[in-house]
């Protein structure tokens, strides 16, 4: 017996053009129809957003010039760029490389300063964080960042000055790329300006986990590193890779016994900063030894900063690092010129200048006689040409280990570390947006895209470093040593025995 035969009807040839027109008129109603809340979405590039109440700063202001326009250009970053992505462009995630095995004598282990990723979380060790310990740390965050199954996601309370946000957040986007299907799910808030706001002392009975660039030994904040690795576009600082290359050149263009002997610094005094404004008082060549200069950030922005060029400033022996309003992102720049660091005792500190020693990467000066301390720092290096440039040279050294392989690793152990300590299972809330490399660079400006295209990561070849425990005991002794070279520097300086 045959089986009838079963005849298929083809779509009308009309049917695809309707449903595409339908969908495109539904899209059309609903942005109409929903304009002023698109306008009012807060985006990761400042819309909607205040100033940290904690630190003011100008509101910024942004291009759209109509309210459609700036729906339009919100709807379209925010909404649909991380869920239409096209898979045949550069910009979105790529395909990750399978890594070969690697034998577990082959990864090389992390750089010793890598260990304070554990002091850094001790506080959290023993009772864990849980959601109450996320949300109380909201009060003192300008974001909240939520990583789950490789999809990352922003939940945003204020703006932070400039675009901080938008690079830090870039940052975490990139990590996601070089170290696909291996950033674990993960909950954090991030406050963007440059001050520790989680006191040991206030918040003892219950410590805060509070990401930002920098902390102190009296405050619980976990420094992790800031946004200008991946440029800093209001300054024309290029992607840390191509701004090291760029100041490693600059000073290699005279030897040392042709350079300036004298202290340099460049920067900016008006900050409410008491050893900024003391060190004005330091500009002297022939009394102390130095040349301070200041700053014009507005005339600096109309030239591009072509005048204040890092490469440019690398013809001294000695650069001095003085912090501002509390820390500054100027340490990485003024040690990578291999002159030797004059650095006046920091308060703040950041991810990786906990592994720079005293007299082995820098020199320390003390801030109590500020300016005899710059003239002694001088007269020692002037006298001893070989051990400055020395110094010189192994602070230069560590900064250009400091690669962008290195800071996606600290960045991939610290959060992985920090997600081992979590007691819940990390959900984005209903208020946050998934943020990926094609909505950020669509909602950035043509000089910031510029920059972030530069910072695209792609997946590593090979597995991170091997992170080492390391006892608390240990570091507390690295510390301490830090400390007591310090306290001999000063002692040399009380005894004047700047020349033997």
């Amino acid at each position: 017996m045959g089986v009838p035969s079963r005849t298929f009807r083809r779509s009308p040839s009309y049917l695809l053009p309707c449903v595409l027109g339908l969908s495109f008129f539904s899209i059309t109603v609903l942005y109409l129809y929903k304009v002023d809340d698109f306008a009012n979405t807060k985006t990761v590039a400042g819309h909607n957003l205040e100033p940290t109440p904690w630190h003011l700063f100008p509101t910024k202001s942004f291009a759209e010039k109509t309210r459609h326009s700036r729906a339009y250009k919100i709807l379209h970053c925010s909404y649909l760029a991380c869920r239409y992505r096209d898979p045949t462009t550069t910009t979105t995630r790529t395909t990750p490389k399978r890594r070969r095995p690697h034998s577990p004598h082959t990864i090389p282990k992390c750089p010793e300063f890598f260990s304070f990723i554990h002091k850094d979380l001790e506080p959290w060790a023993r009772n864990r964080i849980s959601i109450n310990h996320v949300m109380e740390a909201k009060r003192h965050a300008a974001f909240r960042v939520v990583i789950v199954g490789g999809r990352l996601f922003v939940d945003l309370y204020y703006a932070c000055v400039q675009s901080r946000q938008m690079f830090t957040i870039w940052g975490l986007v990139q990590l996601l790329r070089r170290y696909p299907d291996s950033v674990p799910d993960v909950d954090m808030m991030f406050d963007c300006m440059d001050k520790p706001s989680i006191s040991r002392t206030e918040h003892e009975a219950m410590p805060l986990p509070l990401f930002r660039y920098c902390t102190t030994q009296d405050h619980f904040d976990i420094p992790f590193p800031d946004w200008s690795f991946w440029g800093w576009p209001e300054t024309n600082l290029r992607p840390w890779n191509e701004e090291f290359q760029d100041i490693k050149h600059g000073s290699e263009a005279e030897s040392w016994s042709r350079k300036i002997p004298r202290a340099y610094w460049k920067g900016n005094p008006d900050v409410d900063s008491p050893i900024r404004t003391e060190l004005l008082k330091c500009n002297h060549s022939r009394k102390w030894g130095a040349q301070i200069m200041r700053q014009d950030w507005l005339q600096e922005t109309k030239g591009r900063f072509e005048q204040s060029k890092l490469s440019k400033q690398c013809n001294y022996r000695y650069k001095i690092y003085a912090e501002g309003f509390a820390w500054s992102v100027s340490l990485k720049y003024i040690i990578s010129c291999g002159s030797l660091a004059l650095i006046i005792s920091p308060q703040y500190e950041d991810f990786f200048s906990r592994g720079l020693l005293p007299k082995k990467n820098y020199w320390p000066v003390s801030p109590i006689d500020l300016c005899p301390s710059i003239k002694f720092a001088v007269d020692w290096g002037n006298a001893h040409p070989s051990e400055a440039k020395a110094i010189g040279k192994a602070g230069q050294d560590f900064m250009e280990s400091l690669s962008m392989d290195r800071v996606y690793e600290y960045m991939l152990h610290l959060i992985t570390e920090y997600s081992k300590l979590l007691d819940f299972k990390p959900v984005a809330p209903s208020s946050a947006q998934e943020v990926c490399t094609d909505s950020l660079l669509c909602l950035a400006d043509l000089e910031q895209r510029a920059f972030l295209e530069r910072s695209i990561a792609a997946p590593s070849p090979a597995p991170p470093c091997t992170l080492q425990v390391v006892k608390s005991n240990v570091i507390d002794s690295l510390i301490e040593q830090k400390k007591r070279i310090t306290r001999e520097v000063k002692e040399m300086e009380m005894q004047g025995n700047n020349i033997t």
